[in-house]
């Protein structure tokens, strides 16, 4: 009798268990994050049961952050089956007023992008992802870059434009952002 193919999604493989190679790196990442008391601030689940998609809470005291402090923002981190050879996508959920979160929540950093040289020339090969990178450092990352936007290539051009001129009112959108997240940071 001929046995049926075995459907295959992104987390199995021809490897022993039938997990891929990035799945059981994610899984030990995230058991490891799971552990580590020296990272506060962030909280991490998967959705469902799956590795390859992240729920994260990154709740920022006014030590971590001036401006975000105080926040509680959620987000989604997406992992590519081709993992730790390409980068995760991470979205918030929670809205957030930022030079380089898109109005629809997709974070815009040089850690999330493809590894390589950026074809516009803005970003060295060195700014940008490599397998190396763990989920640890991403949220690292972006917990700095909530801090320290970058201005120069906004993804939100209305916060990168306030960001420049109007740092009051920037500032007063922020707060608000970041009033909204804690009432409703736990829903």
């Amino acid at each position: 009798m001929a046995s049926t193919p075995r459907s295959t999604d992104r987390r199995t493989s021809g490897s022993p268990g039938g997990q891929s190679s990035a799945a059981l790196l994610l899984g030990k990442q995230f058991k490891q994050m799971q552990k580590d008391k020296d990272i506060p601030g962030i909280s991490c689940g998967l959705v469902g049961d799956d590795v390859f998609e992240w729920e994260v809470m990154l709740m920022l005291s006014e030590d971590q952050d001036s401006m975000y402090g105080g926040g509680c923002f959620r987000a989604r981190m997406t992992f590519p089956p081709t993992y730790p050879h390409l980068p995760p996508k991470m979205k918030f959920s929670t809205s957030i007023f930022h030079p380089n979160v898109y109005p629809n929540g997709d974070v815009c950093i040089s850690i999330l992008h493809p590894p390589g040289d950026d074809q516009y020339g803005y970003e060295q090969a060195s700014e940008r992802w490599s397998p190396v990178q763990s989920p640890e450092t991403i949220l690292l990352s972006v917990i700095s870059m909530l801090g320290s936007p970058n201005d120069e290539s906004a993804a939100n051009l209305e916060a990168g434009s306030l960001w420049r001129e109007d740092r009051k009112e920037f500032r007063r959108r922020v707060r608000k952002c970041v009033r909204d997240s804690m009432e409703g940071g736990w829903d």
